[in-house]
């Protein structure tokens, strides 16, 4: 957790660099040539990303203080308790004073009294404890004057982070909005680049430079999976060749692993596709797509974007539709949820 010290410097600045996410133009050439709604699309999507990151953390930053404001206010509550508890205390030592005293004033006392000695002894304890009970009450003031400061910082810290966590929350609808419009002109230009038999030129937008630390991963990072392989339905002649992954249009399509581009191709019932070679005599197929990221001959690593997930060729809805094949060409399919899972990746 970051020290409420830091938080009045920490926001602003924050806030600042949202602000230039936000104002960034969408539509300029990226470091890779990308330009066009496919790459506007990627950038979005990244956007989208790290504005929900700071959201999700910055709630959860302000969770933290509003606990530990809560906390302060309970060891406060407990600390007065205590003052007011050794203030009664007081109270009870002036009263056996008093009543020690009667009307006399000490030194009639010791006159007085068959034993003088005894008297001493007895105020002498009576004023130790009193300074005793003073003494704590004086460190228990100290203590609620911290407790009082501390509670104070958290509120404030607490207060700033909501203040920031509304902007994001506002950032990230924006960004939202822009990727939901960007998406639709993606899904119509990809319709009728399909429909027009043309498949558009690879897009290459920037993607993040992951070393992934294993040779094959999932064809899309985030999905929920649907047509499975082997399943009947009217949408097919025989049964399903592959397993669909449903993600928005324009969601990045990964290579499962290393290999080399040997079709892209725009038309029929796959729409846009990517198909990739691997060792060992496979093939993978990416299918439906609604922009593609590579051209044919190029060489990929691991989790490489190929294109972008779209909803082109014979689909009923966005999704990726992923085939494992012993040739490049349809009709030699496998299952590939398990071909996957002998490579490590549990979908």
């Amino acid at each position: 957790m970051r020290s409420p010290r830091r938080l009045p410097l920490l926001v602003p600045v924050l806030l600042c660099a949202l602000a230039v996410l936000a104002a960034r133009p969408t539509d300029a050439m990226d470091g890779n040539g990308g330009s066009g709604t496919g790459a506007q699309v990627a950038r979005l999507y990244a956007d989208a990303a790290r504005a929900t990151r700071q959201y999700e953390d910055g709630r959860r930053e302000a969770e933290a203080q509003r606990s530990k404001a809560l906390e302060y206010e309970k060891r406060l509550d407990r600390q007065r308790q205590k003052i007011d508890a050794m203030h009664e205390d007081l109270g009870r030592i002036a009263s056996a004073q008093y009543r020690g005293a009667g009307s006399l004033p000490l030194t009639a006392q010791m006159l007085l009294a068959d034993d003088p000695d005894g008297l001493m002894r007895g105020q002498r304890a009576l004023d130790r404890a009193d300074t005793a009970v003073n003494n704590a009450i004086g460190r228990s003031l100290r203590a609620e004057a911290r407790l009082t400061a501390d509670e104070a910082k958290a509120r404030a810290a607490w207060r700033a982070l909501e203040e920031r966590n509304a902007g994001l929350a506002e950032l990230k609808k924006e960004i939202e909005g822009k990727l939901e419009a960007a998406r639709a002109r993606l899904e119509g230009e990809a319709d009728a680049s399909v429909s027009a038999g043309s498949c558009p030129g690879a897009v290459r937008p920037d993607q993040p430079d992951a070393n992934f630390g294993r040779d094959w991963v999932a064809p899309v990072e985030a999905y929920t999976l649907s047509a499975s392989f082997g399943s009947g339905g009217a949408r097919w002649a025989n049964r399903h060749t592959g397993q669909d992954f449903a993600v928005p249009v324009g969601t990045p399509v990964r290579s499962v692993g290393a290999g080399r581009v040997v079709k892209v191709s725009c038309g029929g019932a796959f729409g846009m596709q990517v198909v990739v070679q691997h060792a060992g005599g496979y093939y993978t197929q990416y299918a439906h797509l609604a922009a593609v990221a590579v051209d044919q001959g190029d060489r990929v690593r691991p989790g490489q974007w190929v294109g972008q997930s779209g909803s082109t060729g014979n689909s009923t809805g966005p999704h990726l539709h992923f085939e494992v094949r012993v040739t490049p060409e349809m009709g030699s399919a496998l299952d590939p949820v398990p071909w996957l899972s002998q490579r490590g990746v549990a979908l």
